[in-house]
């Protein structure tokens, strides 16, 4: 049933994108604002739905098509985009002028698809600044260092499970076992739930999780589809996610605070911060169990795709660049020294090379591609091109701000595409705060969890160089190629040799005994 209601959705369309494309072809000529002529229906989106190019490769030629530009305009589908390519204008739609753009892009309602519409990043208005302000208090550095400990014993453990592979084991691809580590993680540090995933693989919270983030060609659609026509999407029922996993999320938080309610217990987690703000808000603007399980549902799957990819990204890196490594391994073994084997949450923050080598990860792998703005309030851009004229945009337009592209840029990172986290040495907090580096977002709408996924990459980066060692094999494929998808994801996974540093030094040491002898 549903995929007829996509088809019949997709079908209508269709039947008016011709209209609305003609009516609007003209939108950025009439404004003097430099753009890609569009294809009938798909607009300037065809090569990516097609699967020509990468969803990275695409955002990077509309961003090059006009160096000398502020912004260009591009159409996805029959909507008109505008692209900024000026970071200091990108700055201020962000943090300056955020009253005048201060949503997301609006997608279908609550009613069909709760993870995706009942979460911090789909809200809008007034709605966002409550449940912002209710989610806060989870990121806190209080929280972070009662999180870490948690954290650490899941890396650990996956640590030692790498460091203990048998020599056929040796090889193999790193994604799998790092995002069972993430979702363990996660589903402590949100839920208060145990898990085991490289014992239990088929957990729910694990397989719903990578379900949730997995966006084939038909999700493609349907997301594209609930973005361009919500209505039409809620009137057919289109769902992006199968009903059994918003039904399993809702239970699993329900109980949870049914079961902290009746034996007293207290986690400093995600759930714990819903449960004491749900009836704080004031009559009416009550938290919901779906919206507790919206927003703690995609902390889950997001958190468990995207701290997977930045550990991973971060790994190739550090493999196929040797005096990285051994750099890292040397800062590592001396942090371990100083603590006595017991990591602190201090010493992994104050971790200059590993602060390093994630930042330089960040820029070159961002988790967005893009990220966006709606206008909520009418607005006067600069003059595209020297010489031009204002812009006026009007409530209801949607400015891209390109991440992965001008993070790429040469004009703002020497050789952009080399990884060199030498770049941060001086201060990587200067960096961070800069207006070039864009992967968690700037102003009020800047990622929430931001600290919570960095300090889970570090802590997971940590105890897997410092119990081993990683080299290139037959399968590692130099250099990175992306699958064309609109996600960032490596195309042939992540596929190194892995060394245990304890039995390598064993090995050397019988060595060095054998020859003394």
């Amino acid at each position: 049933m549903e995929t007829w209601s996509v088809v019949l959705a997709l079908v209508a369309a269709a039947l008016s994108a011709y209209y609305y494309l003609k009516r609007n072809f003209d939108y950025f000529e009439k404004r003097g604002i430099p753009y890609k002529k569009p294809l009938p229906l798909f607009g300037n989106a065809a090569r990516v739905v097609f699967k020509r190019v990468s969803f990275a490769q695409e955002v990077i030629d509309l961003y090059n098509m006009n160096r000398d530009a502020k912004y260009v305009g591009y159409y996805e589908f029959m909507k008109p985009m505008i692209m900024v390519r000026d970071v200091e204008l990108a700055r201020e739609i962000m943090v300056k002028h955020f009253e005048h753009f201060q949503d997301h892009r609006g997608f279908q309602n609550g009613d069909t698809d709760i993870v995706f519409s009942k979460n911090l990043v789909a809200l809008r208005g007034e709605r966002w600044k409550e449940v912002r302000n209710v989610l806060t208090p989870v990121f806190t550095s209080s929280k972070m260092k009662a999180m870490f400990q948690l954290m650490s014993e899941c890396a650990e453990r996956y640590g030692d499970t790498l460091s203990n592979l048998t020599e056929k084991e040796r090889v193999l691809d790193l994604k799998e076992i790092v995002t069972r580590c993430a979702n363990d993680t996660i589903a402590t540090c949100a839920f208060g739930i145990t898990l085991d995933t490289m014992a239990d693989p088929k957990n729910k919270f694990y397989v719903y999780g990578r379900e949730i983030m997995d966006f084939g060609t038909w999700r493609f659609l349907k997301f594209f589809l609930g973005q361009h026509a919500p209505r039409l999407s809620n009137m057919l029922c289109v769902k992006l996610v199968r009903p059994e996993i918003d039904t399993f999320y809702k239970e699993v938080v329900a109980s949870t605070i049914n079961a902290r309610k009746e034996k007293g217990i207290y986690r400093p987690d995600l759930i714990q911060i819903l449960m004491e703000a749900s009836n704080k808000l004031g009559p009416g603007k009550e938290l919901t169990t779906d919206d507790m399980a919206g927003n703690a549902s995609l902390f889950l799957a997001g958190g468990l795709e995207n701290v997977a990819n930045l550990t991973c990204f971060a790994a190739y890196e550090i493999a196929l660049n040797k005096g990285v490594q051994e750099r890292l391994q040397g800062e590592i073994d001396g942090v371990l020294e100083q603590c006595n084997g017991k990591v602190t949450y201090d010493a992994i923050n104050n971790m200059n090379y590993l602060n390093a080598v994630l930042h330089e990860t960040m820029r070159m792998y961002p988790v967005l591609i893009m990220t966006d703005r709606a206008c909520t309030k009418r607005f006067e851009l600069p003059p595209p091109l020297p010489g031009g004229k204002p812009v006026v945009v009007e409530e209801g337009a949607i400015l891209q701000i390109p991440i992965y592209a001008i993070q790429r840029d040469p004009r703002y990172f020497n050789d952009p595409d080399t990884f060199n986290p030498n770049r941060y040495d001086s201060d990587f907090r200067k960096v961070q705060n800069s207006s070039t580096f864009l992967t968690f977002g700037q102003g009020p709408r800047v990622c929430i969890a931001n600290r919570f996924a960095m300090m889970q990459t570090k802590v997971l980066l940590f105890y897997m160089f410092a119990k081993c060692t990683l080299k290139s094999c037959s399968k590692t494929v130099v250099p990175m190629q992306f699958k064309k998808t609109i996600t960032l994801l490596s195309e042939n996974g992540f596929w190194f040799e892995v060394v245990s540093r304890e039995k390598s030094r064993s090995v050397c040491n019988e060595s060095e005994s054998g020859g003394g002898a």
